[in-house]
């Protein structure tokens, strides 16, 4: 049966067993600012395969990346550039998932992303000092491919129970809205609109104000 650690209750023990399972090449269940999230170490192709067969997803799917801070990002972008840095500054740590030009020496095989890559800093304490212990994760929703994303630990659990070693434990998610996904790969442009709206995003760019 799998490990389950409430964050709540001892977070140095949750830090402690989620980044030993990283580093072994094992998925996790963790809490986010979202929903609940299945992960995996970004640069590990294996333990992003496991994650993929986890969800039963296919490799067209590749999963966004979270990050602790802004330094991450500019080691995985091929430029910082003024479009994300101001969508950062305005809406990180948050739900706001951008798509970006990955650096092009990047050793990440997340599934078919092309040069491309998703990645965000969640508005979540736990998961940002999580993230300084494991580094970049990739993570995807918990829960198996066409059915609901889980916002409670119970609902990972009856769907991911057999593939992941360690649930960490947060409560119920305080917001299921997904993040809003914006592409800064080319002209700015939204791809999926969750918790900041288009208006909201138009304040910082207005290019994004077409949708």
């Amino acid at each position: 049966m799998p490990q389950v650690l409430d964050i709540r209750t001892d977070p140095s023990g949750a830090i402690e067993a989620a980044a030993n399972a990283i580093a072994d090449g094992k998925c996790i269940v963790l809490p986010t600012d979202t929903v609940y999230g299945i992960g995996a170490n970004a640069f590990d192709p294996s333990a992003v395969t496991r994650l993929l067969h986890a969800k039963q997803r296919g490799r067209d799917l590749p999963p966004p990346v979270l990050v602790a801070d802004l330094m991450a990002l500019r080691t995985l972008a091929a430029e910082v550039t003024a479009e994300m840095t101001a969508l950062a500054e305005a809406f990180w740590p948050g739900a706001l998932t951008m798509v970006i030009n990955a650096e092009p020496s990047l050793r990440m095989d997340l599934g078919d992303r092309g040069e491309t890559l998703a990645v965000r800093i969640p508005d979540h304490d736990f998961v940002r000092e999580l993230l300084r212990a494991t580094g970049p994760l990739a993570v995807s929703s918990a829960n198996v491919s066409g059915q609901a994303a889980a916002t409670t630990i119970e609902e990972a659990k009856d769907q991911l129970w057999r593939s992941v070693p360690v649930f960490l434990d947060g409560g119920p998610t305080a917001n299921s809205t997904p993040s809003t996904i914006v592409d800064l790969t080319g002209k700015p442009r939204i791809l999926r609109q969750g918790q900041f709206s288009a208006q909201r995003l138009a304040e910082v760019l207005p290019e994004l104000a077409e949708g």
